[in-house]
């Protein structure tokens, strides 16, 4: 039995998106700019495409932009807002954010800037008084992450949000994990920039977007022909942006009831698991990503076996689950999510995420749980034999 449970680090290109990116390539290849019927056809596919995303998050049209994926948004979310100041200025994020807003972050410290990590709570969360008593002066922005990847909590994002605009601060949310799982609607939610990303919602790798709001002044990060209204230059993936159109048009259809589904069977793992001895949920239960369970082996020996070893182990019975976010994960150091959150050096190397998708069933579940417990049972029982 093969069971993928690694949903958030990527899902499997839906049968409909690969069809299109197919008929894309074969009879659409034009070069959207091109003025000919070629590129007229090319061009059509695009905005179609920019349209079908930005109705995900109920957005005008023209305010979505094609990047090549989140974290180009994410980068150009920060860097494109800081270069439009003179003089360094002062940036607020998360000590939970994802690597590709805490390397453009320490990319703007060296350039003098400073940037302030707001602290979160055991949970994970950011509270917003936290926020509006690190606002400063000459706060030009916030980034703060809808839904964390590796821990699963969801951030209180419409009052983040606000306290950033009641401030003047533009406000930005990587909302790479919450599209097409949650509702976003960013003519209410007060955010001025948002990144999403088209492999998390079974389009294609290597295509994302970045929500700009009109009248959000940003400078592209690339010099070139001036595509995606003068903001990201270079001739647009055509095939990829075709299929992110459509799986974000699919994900907006069946968004309220595979939500409810994802939900009911994370909360069954969650329940399976609670008897294991030491293995302790993290991140949010009450304000948490519907597909998204994580834990940690926190106490005795438990905190000897490594995340990554479960994933290993877990692997050879034919489940993919990963240690942290799968970005990170080639490393062996502590996660820095977990520590953030008061975790110990060693217990957070312990971590492991599951994350369900289109293809779970309840039997997978099931199986998962009891092919878990077996693992760290067999994990802990090697580990004292050799003491």
């Amino acid at each position: 039995m093969q069971i993928y449970l690694d949903y958030s680090a990527t899902t499997p290109p839906r049968p409909e998106v690969i069809a299109t990116v197919q008929s894309v390539m074969a009879d659409q290849w034009g070069n959207p700019s091109s003025l000919h019927q070629w590129g007229n056809r090319a061009a059509t596919v695009l905005e179609q495409a920019r349209f079908q995303v930005a109705g995900l998050i109920h957005a005008p049209a023209e305010s979505v932009l094609f990047t090549a994926g989140g974290t180009e948004a994410d980068n150009l979310a920060l860097l494109g807002i800081a270069h439009t100041f003179e003089r360094p200025q002062h940036v607020i994020i998360s000590a939970v954010e994802h690597s590709a807003i805490n390397q453009p972050a320490q990319f703007l410290e060296a350039q003098g800037w400073q940037v302030t990590r707001l602290p979160v709570d055991s949970r994970g969360r950011v509270h917003p008084e936290v926020l509006r008593r690190a606002l400063q002066s000459n706060t030009v922005l916030v980034s703060i992450i809808y839904g964390q990847s590796e821990v699963g909590t969801l951030q209180p994002i419409a009052q983040l949000g606000q306290i950033a605009r009641d401030h003047g601060a533009i406000f930005h949310t990587d909302a790479v994990q919450v599209a097409g799982r949650l509702p976003i609607d960013v003519q209410t939610l007060p955010v001025d920039l948002l990144s999403l990303s088209s492999h998390k919602i079974y389009g294609p790798q290597g295509v994302g977007a970045l929500y700009v709001r009109p009248g959000v002044s940003l400078r592209p990060l690339l010099g070139g022909g001036g595509q995606e209204m003068g903001l990201r230059s270079g001739t647009q993936a055509l095939p990829s942006i075709a299929g992110f159109g459509v799986a974000a048009a699919l994900a907006q259809q069946e968004m309220t009831q595979e939500t409810q589904r994802l939900t009911v069977l994370r909360d069954r793992l969650f329940s399976q698991l609670a008897d294991v001895p030491g293995l302790v949920p993290t991140g949010d239960l009450d304000h948490r990503l519907p597909h998204h369970a994580s834990f940690c082996l926190t106490s005795g020996d438990g905190e000897r076996v490594s995340g990554k070893t479960l994933v290993r182990q877990m692997n050879l019975a034919g489940i993919g689950i990963s240690a942290g976010a799968a970005c990170n994960s080639g490393t062996l150091t502590p996660s820095p999510i977990l520590t953030a959150m008061g975790y110990g050096e060693r217990a957070a190397k312990c971590g492991i995420r599951l994350s369900l998708g289109r293809h779970t069933t309840a039997a997978d579940i099931d199986w998962t749980a009891l092919v878990l417990k077996q693992v760290i049972d067999r994990s802990l029982s090697t580990l004292l034999a050799q003491v």
